[in-house]
């Protein structure tokens, strides 16, 4: 029964859902199953976006090679960082990818700064870079979700509302249960379940809608970096309000406050002050040409 989990409202019951599968001596996660599956799809959507728009494809391979290493690395540490009361006492788990944790900001930023140095050694335009992998980035988001599903974590508090998840106790984190979950504890056959948020859930139908819209107006734009402005404004908004559901907040020292909340709105309000200006520059600089 640890492998049941549970949608009651949607009259959805998996009994079988595993969290990993052997080959010979070799456990294989599902974890990173997705994660690689995430990656791919990502790479293929970035190699057709370049295609789209007369660019080398090969470039982008070179750089999601380096994107591998440092994006990984940079999602880790982020994760380390913020966890930094357990890992001062377990230093030697710092790099243990196997273990769990890691976090998307950290990776986009860890990504963000390879784009970097990879233009300057390219001479390639670091906006077009970003408009171009941007869409790969957010279907890797989409699929890359489904591991915490299969990983039995990432959920948020107690509900009972349509898409409510039901989880078995013994297949999740203690820290990670609240009292509303212990007192609305729900038993099945002698297993006892914890109902929540499915947050991976939220966020992958979230961000499936901010592709589908940097689909649409992918060529509808005024200056180069709009359509990368446009994604950190969309899921910006949506993470910032789905990091509120979760139970397992990173938190910024002792003050109480969600880290991720905090770079969701600063992405947000950054968003939408490039784009207002961007365009409104873009907008001015028509204006100039048409009147010459």
């Amino acid at each position: 029964m640890d492998y049941q989990i549970n949608f009651p409202n949607l009259g959805i019951a998996l009994e079988h859902v595993i969290k990993s599968f052997s080959i010979g001596n070799f456990t294989v996660a599902i974890y990173g199953v997705t994660m690689a599956l995430a990656l791919l799809a990502g790479l293929l959507v970035t190699e057709w976006r370049a295609k789209e728009t007369g660019q080398n494809e090969d470039s982008y391979f070179n750089l999601f090679i380096c994107f591998i290493i440092f994006g990984f690395l940079g999602a880790r540490l982020y994760y380390v960082a913020f966890s930094w009361d357990y890992y001062s006492r377990h230093l030697s788990e710092i790099l243990n990818f196997r273990g769990g944790g890691i976090a998307i900001y950290g990776g986009l930023i860890g990504g963000t700064l390879v784009a970097i140095v990879f233009c300057k050694i390219t001479k390639m335009n670091i906006f077009t870079i970003l408009d171009t992998v941007v869409m790969g980035v957010c279907l890797g988001q989409i699929i890359g979700r489904w591991g915490n599903f299969f990983n039995r974590e990432a959920f948020g508090g107690y509900t009972d509302n349509l898409l409510a998840m039901q989880l078995p106790v013994s297949a999740v984190r203690s820290n990670e249960i609240t009292q509303q979950m212990w007192d609305n504890l729900v038993t099945i056959n002698g297993v006892d379940f914890i109902q929540v948020h499915p947050t991976f859930l939220y966020e992958g139908l979230w961000n499936l809608a901010v592709l589908i819209l940097l689909f649409i107006f992918r060529n509808k734009t005024k200056f180069k970096g709009e359509t990368f402005f446009r994604y950190l404004f969309g899921y910006g908004i949506g993470r910032f309000w789905i990091e509120s559901l979760r139970t397992d907040q990173l938190i910024i020292g002792h003050t109480g406050i969600p880290i991720s909340m905090v770079i969701a709105a600063a992405a947000v309000i950054v968003s939408v002050v490039v784009i207002l200006v961007g365009r409104s520059r873009a907008k001015k600089a028509e204006a100039a040409e048409s009147a010459s």
